[in-house]
């Protein structure tokens, strides 16, 4: 399924809503020639990719970047894509287990503090019944060795999962797709269906219950990272503060064509 893009400062933004990234990702499953990751892009991960372009160009190379907060969306609609709606991370991964439970489609569980990805298999297995999580992993806080990435591959292709979700924060968790794909490009070669990374980062705090998640209304309203800042404010302020200060500028002097942007 093509999705196009909308170009904001340089970062293609898929053209997407829930509904159409479900289809998409339902469509990749099923593929047994797809391999490709998703990442969940909103301010923050735009603001970061401006002073790296590395990271800008794994946004890019991605099957899926989804309009993950609300600027997005607005952008998106203002340059003509009345489609774009929010694909919230932890909606997202909500939504698609949802969508796959009982259907026999694996699930993987990569990231997070000790302890997290196993509290978030069982809320995930209790919420969703018939839901498959064939296998969970708590990475160290470093870049995995060359012989714990080997015994990650060997476990993939034991297990064969279809989705391979990584709780990591931004640009950790996009790196660790973008290299691991890289590295290994035909990992799922005779599974007979596809493999999809993506990078949900806070969904697995959520889930699990480690980290309460802002009311709805707070999420439609653009003021999530006001709430994320009153829960974690060491953590956060500083991200927020800065970066969205950062980009409201860079933003307008795209949309007054004063500065323009390239997808690369």
């Amino acid at each position: 399924m093509s999705v196009g893009r909308v170009n904001i400062l340089g970062v293609g933004i898929s053209k997407l809503n829930l509904a159409k990234a479900q289809q998409c990702l339902e469509v990749a499953c099923s593929d047994e020639n797809h391999v490709g990751f998703v990442t969940v892009t909103g301010v923050h991960g735009v603001m970061e990719s401006q002073k790296d372009p590395e990271l800008r160009a794994i946004h890019n190379r991605s099957f899926l970047s989804t309009p993950d907060g609300m600027p997005m969306v607005w952008l998106g609609q203002a340059y003509g894509a009345q489609e774009m709606d929010r694909v919230y991370g932890p909606e997202l991964m909500e939504q698609f287990f949802e969508q796959t439970r009982g259907t026999g489609t694996k699930h993987f569980l990569f990231g997070g503090a000790d302890g997290v990805v196993e509290e978030l298999k069982e809320a995930m297995c209790q919420r969703y019944p018939g839901t498959d999580i064939v296998g969970v992993y708590t990475p160290p806080f470093r870049p995995l060795t060359s012989e714990e990435e080997r015994d990650l591959y060997d476990a993939l292709q034991r297990l064969q999962p279809h989705c391979f979700w990584v709780g990591l924060s931004t640009p950790k968790q996009e790196r660790f797709m973008d290299d691991f794909l890289t590295k290994y490009p035909e990992i799922n070669k005779g599974w007979g269906h596809g493999f999809t990374m993506f990078g949900v980062g806070a969904a697995f705090d959520f889930h699990s219950g480690k980290v309460e998640q802002a009311p709805y209304w707070v999420q439609r309203s653009g003021l999530e990272w006001l709430f994320r800042v009153t829960k974690e404010p060491r953590r956060l302020w500083r991200r927020y503060s800065v970066n969205n200060t950062k980009f409201i500028f860079a933003i307008l002097g795209q949309l007054l064509n004063i500065k323009k942007y390239q997808l690369d």
